[in-house]
């Protein structure tokens, strides 16, 4: 299952500024790695307090993934 879509949907819903997300999907090997560029200030928001928010992320999406194949997040500043 391809987890850009739904990555960009859950970025963009807890940004103020979702028009400036980007996302960029690099494979490396079997590894799908997703770098999400944002303001400053939707960083924030994206990471949450004590990642929280970014951990929910990754816990929704590896739920989509239904354990095909390995990705990780990377929120680039």
């Amino acid at each position: 299952m391809d987890l850009l879509e739904p990555l960009e949907f859950l970025v963009k819903s807890a940004c103020k500024e979702p028009e400036l997300v980007k996302i960029n999907e690099k494979f490396e090997g079997k590894k799908t790695i997703y770098e999400i560029f944002a303001s400053d200030e939707d960083i924030g928001q994206i990471i949450g307090k004590n990642g929280r928010t970014i951990k929910s992320i990754n816990l929704l999406l590896r739920t989509l993934k239904k354990g095909n194949g390995e990705f990780e997040l990377k929120v680039i500043r």
